[in-house]
């Protein structure tokens, strides 16, 4: 299969128009949980990614929180994450400055005494930096401390203070099940207005996601066909190689469905299948997935197939199964791969299916969203390709890659040359962020923290839609939680997942797409 590439050209760069810079106000970022992997592999890199750049404030300061006594070795370790994992160079002039601005607060979430020291510190902090008493706080801990983080904000006077803007970022999940998400909500609510809430989910960081919306909404080749009379189906696949690292106890409560597809994927989704919103503003957005979700009818469970992997090789090391990793009870039921089928009942989408699946320890790291459109009517070109170098005509495929090579793909048929007949082979054009503007260093939480940090909710989850999808959901999750798996493990690491996943398609005359990645 031939690949032409799809570049873009400097002088073609140097005629975007420049949008006026967004940079926050001062400001103090309380990071709850920040002796944990995200806040030294991610939050920190992204955050020194935007000081590289000029998009924080002079006066910015970073307070980590955690239950652990660090002192001041907490703010050397973020200095040798933001080089790890940030790709930065150790003598970049702007690096120990940015140190300069981490502190540290010891602190028990769930105890009422800590946060009056802490308010105590962050008012010493803003006093000091002039800051005007803006804060964003960020809860990168372990599920069952959200409430009580921000019950203690409220009781303390930092949620709605005097002075200064104050938001709250929540990392996911947002809840197990539909009665706990809205009772998160509730108590969410009860301390912060809705516009103070920032659900994060940091697929939308990522630029293919974003430019999801341009794809279709900015060419007009592109959304005249985007709908039921032209698309035969679209699958949206999220293949990890890795195993659960070390977070068995996670993973025991949560499973492939909570952790991925019932968040993740369904923001995927909405942005492949929304309607065109009014503008790009929060709320235009918001409202347009809204839509989509509340269009998909009850998922039957035969719809739904889950797969727990075993023992078996990836990318050539021999890895062990999911029940022998560390701190995961030898005969858990719980899956490290879910697949479904669901459809849209709207004008747009009646009849076409949505595959979706995600699991660990696949053959391949890849997150994709693969559009699939029918084949022509005509079948003189399959008459004629029988006999030649190309047995059969592929159809026209729109490919998305979210990660680890964003970018975006087209497959087409072309003629092969010198032949005397016909015969057709498909050829791929594609179009590589990084061999198209450069490989970046950015993790995709830099847009996130920064819309954060301004106040702009439009790549953030509203409480609506956390809800409809956990409706969605529940059930399915019920539906197993009451009868045990047949046969777990059921599926090789390193293998495409297990087979029942290949008939839940099969029943409808698809097969799953697994040469993924990039073609070049």
């Amino acid at each position: 299969m031939a690949t032409v590439q799809m570049r873009v050209r400097p002088e073609d760069l140097s005629q975007v128009p420049k949008g006026s810079e967004r940079i926050p106000e001062a400001g103090i970022m309380v990071i709850f949980g920040a002796s944990g992997d995200l806040t030294k592999r991610k939050l920190l890199p992204a955050l020194f990614h935007l000081e590289q750049v000029g998009l924080l404030p002079k006066e910015f300061a970073i307070v980590g929180v955690a239950r652990r006594p660090l002192g001041d070795e907490f703010a050397a370790d973020m200095r040798a994450g933001i080089v790890e994992f940030g790709s930065v160079d150790t003598s970049d002039p702007k690096l120990n400055d940015f140190a300069r601005r981490i502190s540290y607060f010891p602190l028990k979430f769930d105890d009422p005494a800590d946060y009056a020291g802490l308010k105590t510190e962050l008012d010493r902090i803003d006093k000091e930096r002039g800051i005007g008493g803006n804060r964003l706080f960020y809860l990168a801990t372990a599920p069952e401390y959200f409430a009580p983080i921000i019950q203690n904000l409220g009781e303390h006077k930092m949620a709605q203070p005097r002075r200064g803007q104050v938001g709250v970022v929540i990392e996911k999940p947002f809840g197990h099940d539909l009665e706990s998400a809205r009772e998160l909500n509730h108590q969410v609510n009860a301390v912060f207005q809705e516009s103070q809430v920032f659900r994060i989910d940091h697929y939308l960081g990522k630029e293919t996601v974003q430019n999801m919306l341009v794809f279709r909404f900015a060419n007009g080749i592109f959304e005249p066909i985007w709908n039921r009379n032209y698309i035969d189906h679209v699958q949206i696949t999220a293949a990890e190689t890795l195993g659960v690292e070390g977070r068995g106890p996670f993973y025991e409560k949560a499973g492939a469905l909570r952790d991925v597809v019932q968040n993740h994927m369904m923001e995927l989704l909405s942005f492949v299948t929304m309607e065109p919103p009014s503008s790009f503003d929060a709320e235009a957005v918001r409202r347009e997935k809204v839509k989509v979700w509340r269009a998909i009818p009850p998922i039957p469970i035969l719809n739904a197939v889950r797969g727990q992997y075993g023992s078996g090789i990836v990318e050539g090391q021999k890895v062990i199964g999911y029940r022998d990793e560390e701190r995961v009870n030898p005969e858990s039921g719980t899956e490290t791969y879910a697949a479904l089928r669901l459809e849209i009942e709207n004008w747009r989408w009646a009849g076409v299916p949505f595959f979706l699946r995600a699991g660990k320890r696949l053959k391949k790291r890849a997150t994709e969203i693969s559009i699939q459109f029918k084949q022509p009517p005509l079948l003189i070109f399959n008459r004629m390709a029988n006999s030649g170098p190309c047995q059969e005509i592929q159809p026209n495929l729109i490919t998305f890659r979210i990660q680890p090579d964003e970018g975006i793909s087209l497959r087409f048929g072309a003629k092969v040359p010198t032949t005397p007949n016909m015969d057709v082979c498909p050829v791929i054009m594609d179009f590589d962020y990084a061999a198209a503007f450069g490989k970046s260093s950015a993790n995709g939480y830099e847009r996130l923290l920064l819309d954060a940090m301004l106040g702009d909710p439009t790549l953030f989850s509203h409480r609506d839609g956390v809800e409809i999808n956990w409706a969605l959901y529940t059930p399915i999750l019920e539906a197993w939680a009451a009868k045990s798996p047949e046969v777990f493990p059921n599926y090789f690491a390193g293998s495409w997942g297990p087979e029942c996943s290949d008939h839940l398609l099969e029943r409808t005359g698809h097969k799953w797409r697994n040469d993924l990645g990039r073609k070049a």
